[in-house]
């Protein structure tokens, strides 16, 4: 069998191909632009399939260096963290505590389930964790960690199952988010109130949009996410030695803080810019994301790990739809969390800004919604994550 391994450059041009492809099948196919499916993971999903049939004829395997898949991630999440001005935060700060409620409490349900089904098929129930929040709400970095320490302690296959879960819930929290959301907008008739006239919510201020889009003001919002960046790295030095998070914390950090100091100073901020070129980094690095999925993992998986795979998307679209969504105000800021929410429930925070960004794209701004979710997916949850995990194998 022919293999082929791209270098990071010649990864990042496949990358724009599938986003390519992505954004011309949503354009031609009128249920992925009714339902916000992300462009990447449509085009991903495509290249991943095509891979797979390739690798199981014999015929041709691809890998490539995922060097630049971090640093995109990175440039977006600092973008987001310049989104975070104190006008948002007390504007959303109830919001990020119920957000972080709910999804403590999918936590514990996505491993109590898991841990069910998992001695009904007459399984170790511990392997009923490698389904549930590990590769869910933790995504592939948890399922990494966590699935040779269930090996460890006698769980085999664990550590398969947990990235192959976690492989599934990248694409199957993309699927449902833009769904849900979609038809709670539509039977609700819900409206973005960033653009409603009187509305008595928090607008959008000068900073916010600038129109149209100069050099000048570019490079200085290049600028801006280089230096908060570079003085991330150091900022994360120092959080990690109190527990480990996401490397692009210290990023988000950084420019929340340069963020909230310009507005202090009345200066002016290239939002629009900013927002820009993390768009675009948020597109190239799930592009590579998708690239990455081998679905002969999850084709590999035996009759019960599928069962308890379905399993694990109805209980996040239930609980999404019906419990996220009314507890978060029942408003359109409600819907696109609810989006966000099935996007990092059974993935990553990446993969719920996807889901947000093409609900916004289509209905317009949720600034309260783009505030509560990354915070919470990646600052507190992984660490509440943690200690849920550890508290189930523990009892199992």
């Amino acid at each position: 069998m022919l293999q082929i391994e791209l270098n990071m450059y010649q990864a990042v041009a496949v990358a724009a191909l599938v986003l390519l492809l992505g954004r011309f099948l949503v354009s031609k196919i009128p249920f992925l632009t009714k339902y916000c499916i992300p462009e990447p993971v449509v085009g991903g999903v495509v290249y991943a399939v095509v891979h797979l049939i390739l690798r199981s004829a014999g015929i041709l395997e691809i890998s490539f260096d995922n060097t630049l898949q971090s640093f995109f991630m990175t440039v977006f999440f600092c973008s987001v963290g310049y989104t975070a001005c104190f006008r948002l935060l007390k504007k959303g700060g109830v919001q990020v505590l119920l957000f972080l409620l709910v999804s403590i409490i999918m936590v514990a349900l996505q491993n109590g389930l898991g841990a069910v089904l998992a001695g009904a098929f007459h399984l170790d129930p511990r392997l009923g964790l490698a389904v549930g929040s590990i590769p869910m709400v933790g995504g592939h970095g948890t399922a990494g960690a966590f699935g040779p320490v269930l090996e460890e302690a006698g769980v085999a296959g664990a550590n398969a199952v947990a990235i192959a879960s976690a492989t599934f819930g990248l694409v199957a929290g993309c699927m449902i988010g833009g769904p849900l959301a979609y038809r709670r907008i539509h039977s609700l008739n819900l409206k973005s109130t960033e653009t409603a006239t009187g509305s008595d919510e928090v607008t959008v201020d000068k900073n916010e949009v600038t129109g149209a889009i100069d050099s000048r003001r570019f490079l200085d919002s290049a600028l801006y996410l280089a230096i908060a960046i570079g003085a991330g790295t150091i900022v994360s030095l120092f959080l990690n030695k109190l527990m480990t998070f996401p490397s692009y914390i210290g990023a988000m950090v950084v420019a929340a803080i340069i963020r909230n100091i310009v507005d202090a100073t009345h200066k002016d901020m290239p939002m629009e810019e900013i927002s820009t070129i993390g768009s675009f980094s948020l597109s190239l690095f799930l592009g590579l994301a998708m690239m990455g999925l081998k679905l002969w993992q999850l084709a590999e998986l035996a009759l019960p790990m599928i069962v308890m795979l379905a399993a694990q998307t109805v209980l996040m679209a239930i609980f999404a739809y019906f419990v996220v969504f009314n507890l978060l105000g029942k408003n359109y800021d409600a819907a696109v969390m609810t989006s966000g929410f099935c996007g990092f429930g059974m993935g990553a925070t990446p993969n719920a800004m996807a889901n947000m960004q093409a609900i916004t794209a289509k209905y317009g701004p949720a600034p309260t919604a783009y505030f509560v979710v990354p915070l919470v997916g990646s600052l507190f949850i992984d660490f509440f994550n943690a200690l849920i995990i550890t508290t189930f194998m523990n009892f199992l």
